[in-house]
């Protein structure tokens, strides 16, 4: 149901709500005393993109944060032998185009799959604190099986984690690192807008078309994702409908095992690259 555009909503579970707790736990003491969701009104921009690129790293790879993930994958049922997940990511959308580059970026619309993800791949995100429809983000289901006209044969992941991604905190003002964007005028009216509870959990296929929704309740959002993939998918090829990704490279390596943090097998990881640059030859 996933790969055909179905969209899941589930409520926070005891897993869940420990994983936003140990969130709201770092980024309370980095934020020093403020109030982390109003803090953008009261510190320089370029103090407020300093702080979070210590902060955000350090719950991207903190062993607590696998470890919940785990935690949270075995309580929804799934098969944690063959599961697997990649880190999950402390996101931030400010209000007012306070910071909408580099380590707060704010996506203009986008598949993942544009960006090197697998076709198999299930996206999950997750509110830390409360959300309102005027800064969560949008998807865009009627683009699922449509395609777009896109930049995404310009993008190659690795050459993406080597030189761009490290550079994300430099960019305050303006980000000019080239990512993957639509290059035809979109109708986006009938997005999709989820608001789940702190610790409530929607999942979708890295196929959909899903944009930052312009942020303007005055508060900063901070959110989780993270994405896991199915071994089985992945090496039966069962995934949503690639209608217009031409990146080259794979993320399939960027994934671990829920039950021993092993990485997905590296030949599988290179079958996915010589085929994706097999479609471009």
């Amino acid at each position: 149901m996933l790969f055909q555009g179905d969209v899941f909503l589930y409520s926070a579970t005891p897993a869940s709500t420990e994983l936003i707790a140990f969130a709201r736990e770092l980024v309370e003491e980095a934020f020093e005393g403020r109030d982390p969701e109003t803090a953008q009104h009261e510190m320089p921009v370029e103090e407020f993109a300093a702080l979070l690129a210590a902060l955000k790293p350090r719950f991207i790879h903190h062993p607590t944060s696998k470890k919940i993930i785990a935690t949270l994958l075995d309580e929804m049922g799934m098969a944690l032998d063959r599961t697997y997940f990649d880190v999950p990511r402390l996101r931030t959308s400010t209000s007012g185009h306070y910071l909408d580059s580099g380590i707060s970026y704010a996506y203009h619309a986008h598949r993942d799959c544009w960006y090197s993800a697998p076709f198999c791949q299930v996206n999950w995100w997750i509110p830390v604190y409360e959300v309102v429809p005027e800064n969560v983000f949008a998807l865009h289901p009627q683009y699922f099986d449509r395609p777009v006209r896109n930049s995404s044969g310009r993008y190659d992941y690795a050459e993406w984690v080597a030189v761009s991604r490290p550079t994300a905190a430099q960019h305050v003002h303006s980000d000019t690192r080239d990512q993957p964007k639509p290059e035809e005028e979109l109708d986006l009216g009938s997005e999709l807008r989820l608001v789940p509870e702190p610790g409530g959990m929607l999942l979708f296929s890295g196929a959909h078309l899903h944009s930052t929704v312009t942020n303007t309740s005055g508060r900063t959002r901070f959110s989780i994702d993270f994405r896991t993939v199915h071994i089985d998918d992945v090496r039966s090829r069962a995934a949503a409908p690639n209608v217009d990704a031409t990146c080259r490279g794979t993320t399939l390596r960027d994934f671990y095992r829920a039950d021993d943090l092993t990485r997905i097998p590296e030949e599988l990881a290179a079958e996915y690259e010589a085929e994706a640059l097999a479609k471009l030859t």
